[in-house]
């Protein structure tokens, strides 16, 4: 059985800690994602936005660290590689059903990545754009359609606002680096994400 394609819903998170609220019951706007993926601090720091093995992240809203595993259970697939260094976004986008085909609720809150990575704040930077999915299906399908969603993304984002594609680097992550622990066969919406993370520039 293939993923399940995504519910609406979003969580806004920082590698430095959750930033301001989500817009209810959706994703982020262009003005909350250009904020958490533009890096803070010394200006000539240009490997801040580094990911760097799995580092430890941040605390999600829900209590959750961002890319940590929760608390270990018999048959949990553990949650491995998803924490981001950088400044990062994750959001909940939807797809059909076992397919990297973008739903209309897709494509309108990938109109609001876009906006954001069109700004030119963030016109010297690079990002990673990871697909990840829930334990439901094989591991090595999983791997496959996220590979397939990550690239559609990358995909509406270079053709409808013109980002320089080589600023974005498509990975499908699978089931590696769930955001909530699960055991196999679990549909869990919030690892059915995709992570967009400033690598620098």
């Amino acid at each position: 059985m293939l993923v399940r394609s995504t519910v609406a819903g979003a969580a806004l998170l920082l590698a430095a800690g959750g930033f301001g609220p989500a817009l209810a019951q959706g994703n982020p706007n262009a003005d909350q994602i250009l904020k958490s993926l533009t890096p803070t601090g010394d200006a000539n720091n240009t490997t801040r936005g580094i990911r760097i093995g799995n580092a430890p992240a941040a605390a999600h809203p829900s209590g959750a660290a961002h890319g940590a595993a929760a608390p270990a259970t018999p048959g949990a697939r553990a949650s491995a590689g998803a924490s981001a260094a950088g400044p990062s976004v994750s959001l909940n986008i939807e797809f059909g059903t076992g397919s990297a085909e973008l739903t209309p609720s897709a494509m309108r809150s990938l109109d609001q990545l876009g906006q954001a990575l069109a700004n030119p704040t963030l016109a010297a930077y690079h990002f990673r754009v990871e697909g990840h999915t829930d334990t439901v299906g094989s591991a090595d399908l999983n791997k496959t359609l996220s590979e397939r969603r990550a690239e559609a993304v990358v995909s509406y984002l270079t053709s409808k606002y013109q980002i320089d594609a080589s600023h974005l680097q498509a990975i499908g992550m699978g089931e590696n680096g769930l955001l909530v622990a699960t055991p196999p066969q679990t549909p869990e919406a919030r690892n059915r994400r995709v992570l967009v993370v400033n690598v620098g520039s």
